[in-house]
């Protein structure tokens, strides 16, 4: 059986993340970030869900995607409904799960060509 390997069309690929770090492309990352398929913002200011807050969703809506993942750590938490509404009022999708299911959902997306932005928190 012949393998080969395939190379992504897009700059930032997710090669693992759990709940204290997240591996993009070559690079070990932990503290929370974003990324779109042709961004990555490092050091992105929120260390909880608790501490989520519309205004800190505004660098991710500045990209226009379509969706947005938020990896919540090691298990799923949902944001306050205010979170959610800033996404929803601007008709930008929104997915809560824990950083595993949003890195491999990432991946899926921006390998469609899908205008995605994934933002993880990890803890401080």
């Amino acid at each position: 059986m012949f393998l080969n390997q395939e190379i992504p069309d897009y700059q930032y690929v997710l090669r693992a993340a759990d709940g204290r770090s997240a591996r993009v492309n070559d690079r070990v990352l932990a503290a929370s970030f974003f990324l779109a398929p042709s961004a990555l913002v490092e050091d992105w200011p929120v260390a909880s869900v608790a501490a989520l807050s519309p205004a800190a969703l505004e660098p991710l809506l500045a990209l226009e995607p379509d969706v947005v993942l938020l990896g919540t750590g090691a298990t799923q938490v949902f944001p306050p409904p205010a979170v959610l509404a800033a996404c929803l009022t601007r008709g930008v999708g929104i997915e809560v799960m824990d950083n595993p299911a949003a890195a491999r959902t990432y991946n899926v997306l921006a390998s469609e060509g899908r205008k995605v932005v994934a933002a993880f928190i990890l803890p401080d």
